[in-house]
């Protein structure tokens, strides 16, 4: 009894704190950069691909492509007597079309091919299918412009687009791409290689429709496409799925006569545009005046059969419908396989190469770790010689072959002399570089993102690594100690109660000043000491259960975690181009709990430690000892200090994201985490300019399904949030906004103005 207790305790638990929130998934799209640039040169991805599935940002997309290439010092065009085009365009959707039109503006010779059709896509639309031209108030890059509301009126527009511009179409069907010495070849499945100096990609996700893989799908009456919904007229059809091609097809059905039931497994439509849900709403609730059109959530298809359909609902019953035709709209996979036999990676996808890099890297992790905090490796004892290097020796042989200057490393009361002594340890090195690290790519970043809200973030982030983290306890401290300034009086008292005298380095523990900003149980060594240290008991409890918690308060977990801490200062610097490879998922986002569980430990730790300080030399002390750090391998201070928030926490950085310590198994963050349950911040949404591109939640650094909370309306409240502006920034739609719940519980809609700056727009 007490067991299950308990477990329905923990389960209650884990679903108040993290796991009610939604796990999306982030689809896997090749790998592109700044105007579709690709790891393959002279190679550019444009269109649907980027991840924007708008008409607009294809365009878009497809003329700015034509510029960087354009911009680009090593291009150089040919002659009209030179048989090889500048610049060979891969499917003639919107996105090429753009293309096209650009380079024929700026004077290059260029060759459409499409396997298909030009505009294909689009031609594959249903009959009058409504045409959404979002963001209203955008105007594409290059001369490709349109305002057509309809699928046959937007076709006639590109076609006199293209006819205009005399641009021709190759039939031929692309398999993959090579780049030999600054010429791109285009390898087709029949015949010799296609080459051009250029090469830009615009084939849109035609890879295959997504299968739902239950028995019957293979009949004839099933379908992905829709072309005419006459065909269709008294009829009883199935559609499958909740985007807007689902919707869509769904109510053209109904309104040409059919007999409808819309079939999607969540509990609410929240991914279809507002015009469609207005639209399926209307006839919904008046039947319709030609066929009907049944809603039917939390279903899912469990079989077809020649003249039925099996649902099975959410709450494990099935249901038997009579029908004549099925059309499976949950969308295509992007052609990946294009990709890969191009060499071009695809988000989220690792090779054997980048498996051995990371194998590669997480070894000199090992060893970088265990070399700055003087470790033994588990199991194996000491580092070898050569591996574990005396910089100390360095610093005496420098003093000793200099003159004036060995006499100032000498003498600790002088800068250098006690730049030596904090120099003699591992320690230094690793903080200084880190701090480095900071502040290089922390300028990158500003330049890259050129935002206000990332810039003031960036350099408050450098400021707090380089002051309080690193000049404070390495020199500035030192040296006061080594000039007077802590041996009588209140200086004296201070420097006890905080700085411990020690018989090595300075004479005092002036690490311990970490503290300052690094929070328990973030950073346990100024609680577990054998002796209370009661300056920093004060502190640090202030800090953590009462500053901290204020700060949540008002502005949500990531005033803290993105705008003070060092984890945080290096995730958003260095990890700033690494954010889209944090995984996504219902099963990474229950290993978020795993934090919850090293905050347990944490906190039974202290609670050893404070018996040992009652009961000393007991057996309390020695079982504190034991966990904290005398047992191999499964202790605290190697277990987690090390191997989690410093080997797997920084090893994994170029291939998971930098958050994984942060997001996974930072103790502080997850008591933060309880703390933000209470806060007000709050990332709103502007639920009519959601487009569900997911493109918020690819970039979320720490795997919020951030687009779920935008397409339904609702402050985003995920507890995970670290305010890194990065879903707010990316939104193409500025659908996003920093904010915070009035008093009483609702959104003020007024106060979505604060922190407009993020996105770089005006309020």
């Amino acid at each position: 009894m007490a067991v299950s207790f308990l477990t329905r305790s923990l389960q209650r638990y884990a679903h108040w704190l993290h796991t009610q929130w939604p796990a999306g998934r982030v689809e896997p799209l090749p790998e592109a950069g700044e105007d579709g640039r690709t790891v393959l040169p002279g190679v550019r991805i444009v269109g649907d691909l980027t991840g924007i599935p708008l008409l607009k940002f294809s365009a878009d997309s497809g003329a700015r492509a034509v510029r960087a290439f354009a911009a680009e010092k090593s291009f150089v065009p040919g002659g009209s007597s030179d048989p090889l085009p500048d610049l060979a365009i891969i499917g003639l959707g919107v996105a090429g079309m753009a293309a096209a039109l650009e380079a024929r503006r700026l004077g290059l010779r260029f060759v459409a091919y499409d396997a298909v059709e030009p505009f294909a896509t689009i031609v594959n639309f249903p009959k009058r299918k409504p045409i959404f031209t979002y963001p209203v108030g955008m105007t594409p890059a290059g001369e490709l412009q349109f305002s057509s509301d309809v699928k046959e009126d937007l076709l006639e527009e590109l076609d006199h687009y293209r006819k205009q511009a005399g641009v021709e179409v190759v039939r031929e069907k692309i398999e993959r791409l090579e780049a030999i010495d600054g010429i791109v070849r285009l390898h087709r499945k029949d015949g010799e290689p296609l080459s051009a100096r250029r090469v830009i990609v615009a084939i849109g996700r035609s890879g295959h429709h997504r299968r739902l893989g239950v028995a019957g799908e293979e009949l004839e009456k099933v379908s992905n496409r829709l072309h005419d919904p006459a065909d269709f007229s008294e009829q009883r059809v199935l559609v499958v799925g909740g985007g807007d091609s689902a919707v869509e097809s769904a109510v053209a059905l109904a309104e040409a006569g059919a007999s409808v039931t819309l079939s999607y497994r969540g509990k609410e439509l929240s991914r279809p545009k507002p015009e469609n849900l207005e639209r399926l709403g209307s006839w919904v609730d008046d039947r319709g005046a030609k066929g009907s059109l049944e809603v039917s959530l939390g279903s899912e298809v469990a079989s077809i059969r020649e003249s039925e359909a099996i649902l099975r609902t959410s709450d494990g019953s099935t249901r038997v419908l009579e029908n004549d035709a099925v059309f499976v709209m949950i969308g295509r996979e992007a052609p990946l396989g294009f990709f890969r036999r191009s060499g071009i990676p695809i988000r989220g996808e690792m090779g054997p190469g980048a498996w051995a890099a990371m194998s590669a890297f997480l070894v000199f992790c090992v060893w970088l770790y265990h070399w700055k905090s003087g470790k033994s490796l588990p199991l194996l004892g000491s580092l070898p010689a050569w591996l574990n290097p005396d910089p100390g020796s360095w610093w005496n042989a420098l003093a000793a072959a200099s003159g004036s200057l060995g006499t100032a490393l000498s003498d600790p009361s002088t800068l250098l002399g006690t730049l030596k002594i904090s120099a003699s340890g591992p320690s230094f090195y690793y903080t200084l570089a880190y701090s480095l690290i900071v502040l290089v790519f922390g300028v990158r970043r500003i330049r890259r993102r050129r935002t206000p809200y990332v810039t003031v973030q960036t350099w408050t982030l450098t400021a707090v690594q380089w002051l309080p983290l690193f000049l404070l306890p390495e020199i500035i401290l030192p040296l006061i100690g080594h000039n007077g300034g802590f041996e009588a009086g209140g200086g004296r008292w201070l420097a006890d109660q905080f700085f411990p005298e020690v018989a090595y380095g300075h004479g005092r523990e002036y690490w311990r000043a970490y503290g300052l900003i690094l929070a328990w149980p973030l950073f346990v060594y100024n609680w577990f000491t054998s002796q209370p240290l009661a300056g920093w008991l004060v502190i640090g409890g202030l800090q953590t259960f009462v500053l901290i918690p204020l700060l949540i308060r008002r502005w949500g977990k990531g005033a803290y975690c993105g705008w003070i801490c060092s984890c945080g200062a290096l995730a958003e610097t260095l990890g700033d181009q690494h954010r889209q490879k944090m995984p996504h998922g219902p099963g990474w986002n229950r290993l978020n709990l795993l934090g919850q569980g090293i905050l347990g430990l944490a906190v039974l730790l202290l609670l050893l430690r404070i018996g040992g300080w009652i009961w000393p030399g007991g057996g309390v002390d020695r079982l504190f000892g034991r966990v904290f750090s005398d047992l191999p391998v499964l202790n605290y201070q190697w277990t987690v200090d090390l191997l989690l928030a410093g080997v797997l926490g920084y090893g994994l950085y170029f291939w998971y994201s930098g958050r994984m310590w942060c997001r996974f198994a930072c103790p502080l963050a997850a008591l933060m985490h309880v703390f933000t349950r209470f806060s007000r911040f709050r990332i709103f949404a502007e639920k009519k300019k959601c487009i569900s591109c997911n493109v918020c939640t690819s970039v979320c650094h720490q795997g919020i399904d951030i687009m779920s909370f935008a397409n339904k309306g609702r402050p985003m409240e995920d507890p995970e949030c670290v305010r890194c502006s990065a879903c707010v920034q990316s939104c193409p739609t500025g659908v996003l906004s920093f904010g915070y719940l009035g008093k009483g519980g609702d959104p003020v809609l007024d106060r979505l103005r604060a922190y407009r700056e993020t996105s770089g727009r005006d309020s």
